[in-house]
């Protein structure tokens, strides 16, 4: 399984998380992530993108081991991550466990921990093994409004270590609506390939689900967080700058409801989208 462990050291973002491989295998994976300031939200808690990045590398690392290492190139086609609790001031291990191997796509189940045993997330995952096929070409994002107003709270997300760190930038969050962006910083975002990361792909989905609930309620000393997130890769990432798009499609109390796409900033091509499942408590 070293091609699967060279992946993961080698790519760029893995390493500026500090993911450590600690168990590879056809059937079962065990990852590792020290606790480090730069992963959280500025409170010592773990961002969630983080959470789902160890959902997606631990799905990818089994994955790529039962598929063997001529069935790339890889990506999660579908993936659900349910966000149990939180994790502050400690490291945390995902735990990714073979469901069903088919010809070309692989069912895992991954369970995100904490030092103290305490469950932090689970996700469902599948993932294909493309074996060499090109995409078939993608669908062109209608964009949105054009509007450029990121409100009282979208020019402080930069400052949030973990988002700081990816370069996410709020463009627009008001009205329902969010609009980000994330550079293709290689030393940052980058998978071992050159394209952006997958991890990083999803913590981006997350973030523009979650601001565009917040551009419903607008800032105020709300207690808020994901309680789930659907996604889906309609193909591998590409090596380009990231425009991603929110939209608010549903709020009932204190859960809502919003749709996110990513494009490649250079042909505005969808190649993930999803569902985040956000909580504001007013």
């Amino acid at each position: 399984m070293d091609f699967v462990r060279s992946w993961i050291e080698s790519s760029p973002y893995c390493r500026w998380l500090g993911v450590e491989p600690v168990e590879i295998g056809a059937e079962s994976a065990r990852l590792a992530l020290p606790f480090a300031e730069r992963n959280t939200n500025g409170d010592q808690v773990m961002h969630g993108g983080c959470a789902a990045s160890l959902a997606a590398l631990g799905a990818q690392a089994v994955t790529r081991a039962a598929l063997g290492e001529e069935s790339g190139p890889w990506q999660s086609v579908a993936l659900q991550v349910n966000y149990l609790a939180a994790a502050k001031a400690q490291g945390v291990f995902a735990n990714a466990r073979l469901l069903r191997r088919g010809k070309e796509m692989c069912f895992v189940e991954v369970d995100v921990e904490g030092e103290d045993g305490r469950g932090i997330a689970h996700a469902t995952t599948v993932v294909r093994g493309r074996s060499g096929s090109p995409a078939t070409e993608l669908p062109v994002s209608a964009g949105d409004h054009g509007e450029s107003d990121p409100g009282k709270m979208g020019p402080h997300i930069g400052r949030i270590p973990f988002m700081g760190d990816r370069g996410i930038v709020v463009e627009h969050m008001t009205g329902g609506t969010s609009r980000l962006t994330m550079p293709n910083r290689k030393d940052a975002n980058g998978d071992a390939s050159g394209s952006v990361h997958e991890g990083a792909v999803l913590a981006l989905l997350d973030t523009t689900g979650a601001m565009a609930s917040w551009a419903v309620t607008g800032f105020g000393p709300y207690k808020a967080g994901t309680p789930s997130m659907q996604a889906q890769l309609l193909a591998p990432p590409p090596a380009d700058d990231l425009v991603a798009y929110g939209r608010n499609v549903h709020r009932d109390a204190e859960s809502f409801w919003s749709d996110a796409e990513v494009v490649g900033a250079s042909d505005g091509r969808v190649f993930a989208r999803g569902t985040v499942i956000y909580r504001i408590v007013t």
